[in-house]
């Protein structure tokens, strides 16, 4: 257990990794059962053997990516002066591409629930809510950009409490060194995780470790283990994984890239070389001091001959580099690493009647969208680990706000929003002929077609509330409208009354009119 900072561990890691191939990280097994009090040292001084070579590489890859690559060991043996040692840093372009690719738009959790289905829909509203308060997005590109770069990435997630930070949310994230932070697997069937490890330093930086396990926490140092307890339900430390293999992206191409490397630097020295040929004098000598003369310009140099009867000649020395065929393997490398690495070219096409459906095929961008599907399926799997944690301390709280209502996991589904504007129009009148479905839930369709809105659960939520109210105010509508059609009834048939009456009345003093003077005609 005695160290110090884990760059110790790799300082000599650039001059042992460039003569290897890099094939990955290894996953780090343990045959036990179960890490307790009694066994945790020996395993993690079994673990910590296996890191310390993870960590040199991981930190090969960081400096690759940075921009410290091989080209800088380059020799030259031949006018060792003229040495250039261009870096064109392909690593760090692929990285940064592949990570905004896949992260496009931020993580979202959808609905995968049948019953309870706007009960759900509301409790997954409220976890995106709590991630955007948290600025899980962040965290994601901290987290795929580790992926990327050395194949492994790790991730924190505490309560607020064992955080002493609150933000909005019942939990706090941590994105993790993946050279200082590691998960522990079982070496039996499944390999399911035993514990996560926290490589950390005290004030006098002596190194201690944090061992997680599913319910128990164990801090290990040179001299004790201490042990707590603590009600996460589950191991709180989840490891990311960008392939099987566990490699970067761009680890696969680093023989390519350093290639393109040296043909730059290469073409670079060529051109020094041919600028500053040398000057031959063949059978003949030139007075002291003339020659820099001519080197200003504009001066004559006067010559005389060494050998009577021999040709005196003056001529300079220079090879020049054919820059075009050096440019054409500089171009074969690049389509190489753009094909291995699953990226999308830039060379376009003569045609001028290509639809934008077939440029995608031709140039890229649908192997660009298979490689980023890939990287999906097992990126999700970490996730449902991470959300296990999550789910668990948000049902520990007794604030309502806070607890999420017995939110199951199998209810959740993680949705990677990378808005896609291609066919947009048709693809935007299928969802609305599917909204006139009576067949269709429409959380089904804003699930299918809704990565125009971004965050497809928020959109759906956010409509099915406008319908609401714009049914009621409908309703309200024609409530309003009923009502005014009943007084205009109800008006016109008292009117009508009246008028009935009115007549009655004048037909009645008619009638007795009638009756007198019939009386006094009998009379």
């Amino acid at each position: 257990m005695e160290g110090s900072r884990l760059e110790n561990y790799t300082v000599r890691a650039l001059d042992i990794f460039p003569e290897h191939a890099l094939t990955g990280r290894r996953k780090i097994t343990s045959p036990v059962r179960e890490i307790t009090a009694a066994n945790v040292r020996d395993v993690l001084d079994s673990a910590l053997s296996k890191q310390i070579i993870n960590a040199g590489e991981i930190q090969y890859l960081w400096d690759y990516y940075r921009g410290k690559q091989d080209i800088r060991r380059k020799k030259k043996y031949v006018r060792e002066n003229i040495n250039h040692k261009i870096t064109v840093n392909r690593a760090n372009e692929i990285v940064t591409f592949k990570t905004a690719y896949l992260l496009n738009e931020p993580i979202q959790y959808i609905s995968h629930g049948d019953d309870r289905k706007d009960t759900i829909s509301r409790q997954i509203s409220q976890l995106n809510e709590f991630m955007r308060a948290e600025d899980k997005e962040s965290h994601d590109k901290e987290i795929v950009d580790w992926m990327h770069i050395c194949g492994v990435a790790e991730r924190l997630v505490l309560t607020d409490k064992m955080a002493g930070i609150e933000n909005g949310a019942p939990f706090y994230l941590y994105t993790l060194d993946p050279r200082e932070a590691f998960v522990i697997y079982s070496a039996a069937v499944g390999e399911r995780p035993l514990a996560g490890v926290v490589i950390r330093y005290d004030e006098n930086e002596k190194m201690f470790c944090e061992v997680w396990t599913e319910n128990r926490k164990f801090t290990v140092t040179k001299d004790e283990v201490t042990e707590e307890g603590h009600t996460l339900g589950g191991i709180p430390l989840i490891e990311y994984e960008n392939n099987m293999a566990r490699m970067g992206a761009f680890e696969v191409v680093i023989p390519i890239l350093n290639g393109i490397n040296q043909l730059e630097s290469d073409a670079v020295d060529a051109v020094q070389d041919f600028v500053n040929g040398f000057d031959v004098f063949q059978n003949c000598e030139i007075a002291d001091g003339s020659y820099s003369q001519l080197s200003l310009g504009g001066k004559a140099v006067k010559i005389r001959t060494v050998t009577q009867g021999m040709e005196a000649k003056v001529y300079r020395v220079a090879s020049e580099l054919q820059q075009g065929g050096v440019q054409q393997r500089i171009d074969d490398l690049t389509e190489s690493y753009l094909t291995i690495c699953g990226m999308p070219n830039r060379n376009g096409g003569s045609s001028t009647s290509d639809t934008g459906q077939a440029v995608i095929f031709r140039d890229g961008w649908s192997e660009a969208e298979s490689r980023a599907k890939d990287s999906e399926k097992l990126f999700v799997r970490s996730e449902r680990r991470f959300l296990r944690v999550v789910l668990n301390i948000c049902d520990a709280q007794t604030d309502k706000e806070m607890n999420l209502g017995g939110l199951e996991l199998k209810d959740i589904g993680v949705n990677f929003a990378r808005k896609s504007l291609n066919n947009l129009q048709s693809r935007f009148q299928c969802f609305m002929e599917g909204l006139d479905s009576d067949l269709i839930h429409p959380e089904l369709l804003f699930n299918a077609f809704g990565d125009v809105f971004g965050d497809k659960a928020k959109a759906y939520q956010m409509s099915m509330a406008w319908r609401e109210e714009q049914e009621k105010k409908s309703e309200q509508k024609i409530r309003e409208s009923l009502d005014e059609e009943r007084r205009r009834i109800a008006d016109e048939e008292e009117e009508n009354a009246g008028t009935v009456q009115n007549r009655g009345s004048g037909n009645g003093n008619a009638g007795s009119a009638r009756s007198e003077e019939d009386g006094a005609d009998k009379a």
